[in-house]
């Protein structure tokens, strides 16, 4: 199992747009920011992954309004501000860029980076996210109109209690959430053609979201690639919801993504095509 090197850990808050917004940082060398999903905390999705990412990368760890230590502002959840959020964040830490790894609603917050300040932006990550409404099956929908904070995943609901200044808070994130799902609105198709940055799309074969939608992500951005993995939703990168008594770290995506991140960006323009087919 790894571990973390405690002499290379911080973490605190910082004033950004109204928020006391909690962050964690582990390791050195090129920054990697990670976002988590909806209902969720920095370990519970990635508790399992920080410390293999962290062996060679400076690892930012957020978390987004109202959730865990992330204090609430009297204002519906929106990805373009949880977005603007972490650019600012990164502003306040005196990071210019970053790679950036998005998982479930983290993913679609990413996707909104790379649209709203893609001049911070090196690669994308983003992992099981949401673009548009047909990315899920319609029953995902009618079970969003249904939520109650009773059938939130007990391990989510104990993380974010484990963590959280103010437990009472856990209500306020849950219907904030739920209320953003099921007023969510398609990404327009030239916003998610206009991201320039390399990306790495990735789904778990039996996740929420479809494979056509994953595939129809991997046409509309130029410099993409696509990764099905089996599995569960966010099975691949040990979400706290997924892990079974079988569990290994083996089994985790990092080595795919160590690989994405590591490699040099290869962009073959139609133009660079033509110039070789004319010789």
């Amino acid at each position: 199992m790894a571990t973390i090197d405690k002499s290379t850990f911080n973490s605190g808050y910082s004033e950004v747009n109204g928020l006391k917004m909690y962050y964690e940082i582990y390791g050195q060398g090129k920054p990697l920011v990670l976002i988590h999903g909806g209902g969720s905390t920095i370990q519970s999705n990635f508790e399992k992954a920080i410390p293999l990412f962290a062996k060679d990368r400076r690892v930012i760890a957020v978390e987004l309004q109202a959730h865990g230590r992330t204090s609430d502002r009297n204002a519906d959840l929106s990805f373009e501000q949880d977005a603007d959020d972490i650019a600012t964040l990164l502003k306040n830490l005196a990071i210019d860029k970053a790679d950036f790894f998005g998982f479930s609603n983290g993913g679609t917050t990413t996707l909104q980076i790379a649209i709203r300040h893609s001049e911070i932006v090196d690669k994308i990550i983003i992992g099981s996210a949401l673009a548009k409404r047909n990315g899920v099956p319609e029953w995902f929908w009618d079970f969003m109109k249904q939520a109650k904070l009773e059938n939130m995943p007990e391990q989510l609901k104990t993380a974010y209690k484990h963590v959280a200044a103010d437990t009472n808070g856990l209500q306020i994130m849950h219907d904030r959430d739920a209320k953003r799902m099921l007023n969510f609105k398609d990404i327009p198709d030239e916003q998610i053609k206009s991201i320039k940055a390399p990306t790495l799309i990735i789904i778990g074969d039996k996740d929420i979201i479809t494979p056509e939608h994953a595939i129809e992500l991997h046409r509309q951005i130029a410099n993409a690639e696509l990764a099905i993995i089996p599995g569960g939703h966010g099975e691949y990168i040990g979400e706290i919801t997924t892990i079974k008594a079988d569990f290994k770290e083996s089994e985790l995506i990092i080595p795919l993504i160590d690989k994405f991140l590591s490699k040099k960006v290869e962009q073959t323009t139609i133009e660079q095509l033509s110039s070789s087919y004319g010789k």
